[in-house]
This record gives C-alpha cells, structure tokens and sequence, in this order.
C-alpha cells in the first residue's frame, strides 16, 4: 500500500512549495507529485530530467472544415461563448467563411451538432503535456498546463495516478505532492482519496482565513488534516490565533518555521532548503519532517526518515 502525504495551503506563497522540497531531499524511496499543475515551480528546485512525456487531452474543440462550410450560419446562432466569426477564408462556395476562436471555444459541441453541412471538425484537444522524470529525490511525476488551457483538476488526477503507479512498480512506499493552492477543483483533485492532508499557512489574517476554507474541505472528504504555520515569528499574536483556532478544530499544529533568509538563498541556489545548509527554518523543517511521518495514519511504519546530512 502506498501512501500519499499531500501538502497544500489556502491560498498562494505561503512556502507550500517549499516544504515538499525540503521534504523530498528528507525522505527515503519516495515519489514525488506537482499538483500544482496551473503553475508548477517545484521542477525549479528538483532540477528534473524526463524520461517520459505525454500529451494531455482534458476534452474537445471545434474547427470549423473551410471547405465544407457554406456560410449559413447556424454555429454562430447556437454558440453561446461567441466563440465563432465570419471572417474565416473564402471557398468554392463562399467568399468568406466562419471560423472558431479556439481560445473562446468552450467544447460544448453545439456547433458540430447543428452543422448542416458537417463542416465542423470536433476532436481531442490537447491542453498540455505531463511527464516523470527522475531527480536526485528519486521520481517525479509533473505536468504544464497550456496557456487559456482549462480540466486542470483532470490533469491532476492523472499526475497522481501515475505517480502512484510509479510508486507501486518501483516499490516506494509513499507518494509525496504538491497541491494546489486554494480550495477549487485542482485542490479537490489533489486531495481526494489521500493518506494525509498538510497544510501550510502564514501568520496573516488571510492565512487564517484561508486555512478555515482549506481545512473545511479536507473536513469534507474525511481526510486527516494538520498544519504548519510558516514564518512563523513576524507576527506572534496570529500565530497563536492560528494555534488556537487549530486547537477548536481538534487539528493538530505539527510545526512552526521561522522567516529565515536562508530560505531565500537556498531558492536561489537551486535547491531546498534542508540541502542548503543549517538555520533555524532547515532545523524546523526537519522537526516537522519527523512529526509528519509519525502521524501519518498506516502504513507509516513502512516509512523511512532519513537522518544523516
């Protein structure tokens, strides 16, 4: 059985990324998952290489066949995104034909239905790729999103798919991701079905009240939840309204990392920050790194820490 810590937070830039990098340089025979899939950044500091890509296709689009189409118009009377123009190239039938904003284009398939000359070509489109590559961590499974592209949360069920077969064929015990932030449907993808439910959140009214939202949704889907609060220090009052708040909602606060500039450094060197050096924000990560696994509901015993370096 394999394991699946989730690592996610209420909203963006509370050092979520962070964490789970740290977190991969302090586990052992782990598979590590960005499911931050609209804006993936944890290849910047596991420095991937990819082994294998594909293309990922979360639903349709219409274009429109120059050749068939005789101007009538009934796409445009149908579409109800305004995705279709008359200003496409002329044919033998018409000088000027329709044509399909692909950007506008919500695949709903109307237009393609309608077509009385079936001049509307409705396929597969494809919204981005997904990859594993290997990293000095072990494996990774990730993904990129295309630009305007939308079904991120169908991207992310299948980045965890395949990172939990990756763990399975390679007999890895855990699978370790990075969420995403927020509590839409990306974040729902990310943590349904999931062993363990970290959340980071920051000492700042917003991060409080982002950590209610967040928190309310693991609640929903039954998953064991705790929290790291991050930066813990530049505003002692909310961190301990954080605290409190998590003590009335019977979730346990596994850590607290303090501002520390090493962090920054190790982000601009490439690496985590536990591999960058010592300083009290490595210190607490490992601390935290240590609280996690022995919570984590079974099969924790199966999990190895690593304590050396």
């Amino acid at each position: 059985m394999v394991s699946e810590l989730v690592v996610i937070s209420g909203k963006g830039g509370t050092g979520k990324t962070s964490v789970v990098a740290s977190f991969a340089a302090l586990a052992e025979r782990a598979v590590l998952a960005d499911c931050d899939v609209d804006a993936a950044d944890l290849h910047l500091i596991l420095n991937p290489t990819v082994v294998h890509r594909e293309d990922f296709s979360g639903g349709k689009s219409a274009t429109i066949i120059t050749d068939r189409c005789t101007a009538c118009g009934i796409c445009r009377e149908v579409c109800r995104f305004d995705a279709v123009f008359h200003d496409g190239p002329g044919n033998e039938f018409v000088d000027t034909t329709y044509r399909i904003d692909s950007v506008a284009c919500e695949g709903c398939g109307v237009c393609a239905w309608f077509c009385p000359s079936r001049a509307i070509d409705f396929s597969p489109a494809v919204n981005g790729e997904w990859y594993i590559s290997k990293t000095r961590h072990g494996p990774m499974v990730h993904a990129r999103l295309g630009v305007a592209e939308e079904n991120s949360g169908k991207l992310v069920t299948t980045v965890r798919r395949e990172a939990k077969r990756v763990a399975e064929e390679e007999n890895r015990r855990m699978v370790i991701i990075d969420g995403s932030p927020g509590i839409g449907c990306p974040v729902i993808a990310s943590i349904t079905g999931a062993t363990a439910v970290l959340v980071v959140t920051e000492p700042t009214l917003s991060g409080l009240h982002d950590l209610d939202r967040v928190v309310d949704l693991a609640s929903h889907f039954g998953i064991p939840t705790s929290i790291c609060i991050n930066k813990s220090d530049i505003n002692p009052e909310m961190t301990k309204r954080i605290r409190e708040r998590a003590r009335e909602r019977k979730i346990e606060a596994l850590g607290e990392i303090p501002y520390d500039p090493e962090v920054t450094r190790a982000q601009i060197a490439g690496v985590s920050v536990v591999e960058h050096g010592g300083g009290p924000a490595s210190t607490a990560i490992r601390d935290l790194w240590h609280s996690v696994a022995k919570n984590l509901p079974e099969p924790s015993g199966l999990i190895q820490l690593q304590t050396k370096g």
